[in-house]
Order: C-alpha cells, then sequence, then structure tokens
C-alpha cells in the first residue's frame, strides 16, 4: 500500500501518453472513416464479388490513409516553418524594444543628470 498516499504520475510522462492516446484515436477515426467511404463506394457497385469488394476496400482504405499521412506530414512541416518564423519574428520585436527602452532608458538618465546638474550650479 502507498499509505493512503497515491502517486502522480510525472507531467511529462502523463502528456506523452495522452498525445499518443490522442493519436492512437485519430489515427483509428482515419481508418473508421475510410473504411466507411470504401462499403459506401462498393454498395455503390452492386456487380463487384465479394473478394472484389474486399480488394477494393483494401485498396481504398490503404490510399486514404497514405492520402491522410501525407497531409498530416504537410501540416507538421507547415506548422514548425511558421513555429520558426513567429519565432524569428518574436526575437526581432523583443531585441528593438529592447533596444528603445535602453534608449529611453539613456535619455531619461541624461535628462536627470543634466537638469541635475543645472540644478546644482544654478542654486550655488
Amino acid at each position: 500500500m502507498t499509505g493512503g498516499r497515491a502517486r502522480r504520475p510525472d507531467p511529462d510522462v502523463a502528456a506523452a501518453i495522452g498525445a499518443e492516446a490522442e493519436g492512437f484515436l485519430l489515427a483509428r477515426s482515419h481508418w473508421t472513416e475510410a473504411h466507411r467511404e470504401a462499403r459506401a463506394l462498393c454498395d455503390r457497385l452492386p456487380w463487384l464479388t465479394t473478394a472484389q469488394a474486399e480488394d477494393l476496400t483494401h485498396h481504398y482504405v490503404d490510399g486514404r490513409i497514405a492520402l491522410s499521412r501525407r497531409m498530416l506530414a504537410a501540416t507538421v512541416r507547415r506548422a514548425e516553418e511558421l513555429r520558426e518564423e513567429y519565432e524569428a519574428r518574436y526575437l526581432e520585436l523583443r531585441r528593438r524594444l529592447l533596444v528603445r527602452h535602453a534608449a529611453w532608458a539613456s535619455a531619461t538618465l541624461a535628462c536627470s543628470a543634466g537638469v541635475g546638474s543645472t540644478l546644482c550650479t544654478l542654486f550655488r
């Protein structure tokens, strides 16, 4: 027994398991949808024998799964490209903001020093 305390899973492990389960469910839904479409296609072709319908279903599902993989890979590539673009843009904006803040801080410090030295000179 754990003495009444339940161990919490590592958040990284839990996230990985969740992502894997989500991926499995997504792949399964694609396969199920492809199979449903293949059956609908075979139903519209009543002259097919059972073996021909099974063969057509097999080829159709394989083609749809390959298409889904290609589309997913293209989406992942584009997401990576966008992430890189956004990161580069963010770093550029951050750098510009830092330069502006440094310039304003320097100008404020210089003005304060100038006003302070002027006041010291005037009140001597």
